[in-house]
């Protein structure tokens, strides 16, 4: 019998270790590497955003914001629930958005997703609606297209940020309302990391900036302008200021003038002008003309004539003119008239006014970006001069069928029952709304102070870059009256078309704008691309692409499977021979 010893070791030679012994110490290795990459991810911090438009990158405004909170911020979300694909990616854009805003906010933000739909019978279903509908929160029926067929779903498109007993409620879907669901729905994600940053920052205690409402001149009262004086009020400390009571306006950030009627003395605009090349921001809501509803409704017609308000000099130093006219538009608002009799009562009807602008032509500025369309009435159009550093951007343009009277101009309701000539509505997309940013000329430079004999520099050592926001309208912050309650209805709300227009989402913007020092306004600007399949292609190549996405991860497998096993076969023949 022939006995082999060619595979057993050599007298002394060291012991091969078992098969057993090497997956053992691969193993720790492997695990050893782990627990060095996961120590030194805890200490060095890095997110790569890969998409093209960096759609998960926090603007360093919000990261501060998050990274400085001291007290926790709670985020409860009603957006959830069985919902269509195209409304679960708005439910995503906000679950991502909140993940990120984990990752800076850390152990002091929280979040939590309710469907207010889970209610186990119809009974409490309907008692949590009602409960939400008393913390404000409206739901709303927002329709898609899925696989070619219209789906509508009543959503809760809202979330409630708790921060320190104090809750402020975060509407989700925004976006104009004349986009498409799908547009709209990508417009909402866009504002979403603004929207809830934002609402934290007003929540969280902190230095409150001071707001002075001009008064003296006819502006509008409390009543008239309750809405965004109330909304102000949450963010901002503001006052009532009379120009010819205090000696300057230091004390204030920003200062309102609200559809003045008489004229500004001298010292007066010497003041305005003093607190805007120093720094101060400034909102003006300001008519050219003056239109007398009540003699329009007295005689049945009335003429609209220039107001002197003594700031046409101001303004043109600034940069910009407003021009003494009227813009009449096509897409316009509605009025109501008496059209006939039913008995003995007469018969009202809703008839377009053109005098009415709806604006809903914006500038992609981070105050008007994806904003819905707002509401003017008898606004005249703005124009700009040179003035040096001063930059302007257009906020909002009348439609294309725009017709411009100059003053005087006749107003009466009977105008309207009348169908308009299209061919005199040919002036054009027509500016209405302008801001201005920059470092403004003293209209007072070289100049003495007025009724005082101190001269005033052409160099001003305490000039500071400022911001202006100027629109023709002084009606545009103006809030119609309950006639039951006499309280001020929302801002922007039309009781005649029962829809709410976004003057009041502007004006907020825009505060904010020029305001807010730390840039998160500018999130505003964030703009992801909507890139929507080929739906013809979709309809026709559908089941070519179902068959491949299941099969093919399948076949990938199989092959995988099939030369795993080769190469083991081959491993032991090997080991065998």
């Amino acid at each position: 019998m022939e006995t082999t010893t060619d595979h057993l070791p050599a007298p002394g030679a060291p012991a091969v270790p078992s098969r057993k012994r090497a997956d053992l110490l691969r193993f720790a290795a492997v695990l050893g590497g782990l627990l060095l990459l996961n120590f030194i991810g805890q200490r060095l911090f890095v997110r790569l955003d890969l998409t093209e438009e960096k759609r998960y990158t926090m603007a360093p405004a919000t990261k501060k914001l998050l990274s400085d909170l001291k007290e926790p911020v709670t985020i409860t979300v009603y957006l959830t629930g069985d919902f269509p694909p195209a409304f679960r990616r708005l439910e995503q854009g906000v679950r991502e958005t909140l993940n990120e805003f984990k990752v800076y906010g850390g152990a002091n933000l929280n979040y939590i997703f309710i469907d207010p739909s889970a209610g186990s019978t119809e009974a409490n279903r309907n008692k949590f609606y009602q409960t939400l509908f008393k913390k404000g929160l409206k739901p709303t029926n927002l329709g898609a297209t899925e696989n070619g067929k219209r789906v509508e779903k009543i959503i809760f498109p809202w979330a409630v940020v708790s921060v320190g007993g104090k809750e402020k409620n975060v509407l989700l879907l925004r976006g104009s309302q004349t986009a498409s669901p799908d547009v709209r729905l990508n417009q909402s994600i866009e504002g979403l990391e603004y929207e809830l940053a934002s609402t934290i920052r007003n929540l969280v205690p902190g230095r409150r900036k001071r707001i002075g409402v001009v008064q003296g001149h006819g502006e509008l009262s409390n009543a008239e302008a309750g809405d965004i004086l109330g909304a102000w009020q949450q963010q901002y400390d503001v006052y009532r200021v009379t120009l010819s009571q205090v000696p300057d306006l230091r004390a204030l950030d920003a200062i309102v003038v609200a559809q003045p009627k008489s004229p500004y003395s001298e010292e007066e605009k010497f003041k305005l002008d003093q607190f805007i090349t120093q720094g101060g921001r400034a909102l003006f809501f300001v008519d050219a003309l003056r239109v007398d509803l009540d003699s329009v409704s007295r005689n049945g017609a009335a003429l609209a004539t220039p107001y002197n308000l003594n700031l046409d000099d101001l303004f043109f130093k600034y940069g910009l003119r407003l021009n003494q006219n009227l813009v009449l538009d096509l897409n316009s608002g509605q009025i109501p008239l008496v059209t006939g009799m039913e008995g003995n009562k007469p018969k009202i009807e809703p008839m377009p006014w053109q005098l009415y602008p709806l604006v809903n032509k914006f500038s992609a500025h981070p105050i008007t970006r994806n904003l819905d369309a707002v509401y003017l009435k008898f606004a005249g159009n703005l124009d700009t001069v040179k003035a040096v550093g001063v930059r302007k951007t257009a906020l909002m343009t009348t439609s294309r069928y725009t017709r411009v009277l100059p003053a005087p101009v006749p107003i009466n309701f009977n105008d309207a029952r009348l169908e308009p000539n299209p061919k005199l509505y040919q002036n054009g997309f027509q500016p209405v709304g302008y801001l201005l940013e920059g470092q403004f000329k003293s209209l007072f430079a070289n100049r003495t102070r007025p009724g005082t004999m101190q001269y005033q520099p052409e160099k001003n050592a305490q000039a500071k870059p400022s911001k202006i926001l100027v629109i023709a309208d002084g009606d545009f912050i103006r809030s119609e009256i309950d006639k039951k309650t006499g309280r001020p209805l929302r801002l922007g709300f039309d009781r005649l078309a029962n829809t709410e227009f976004a003057n009041r989402e502007l004006v907020l913007n825009a505060t904010d704008y020029l305001l807010d020092d730390t840039g998160l306004i500018a999130v505003r600007g964030k703009q992801i691309t909507l890139r929507p399949l080929d739906k013809v292609r979709l309809a026709e190549e559908r089941r070519r692409w179902q068959l491949l996405n299941l099969g093919a991860p399948l076949l990938l497998l199989g092959l995988f499977g099939a030369l795993r096993a080769w190469r083991r076969k081959r491993r032991f023949a090997s080991f065998a021979s």
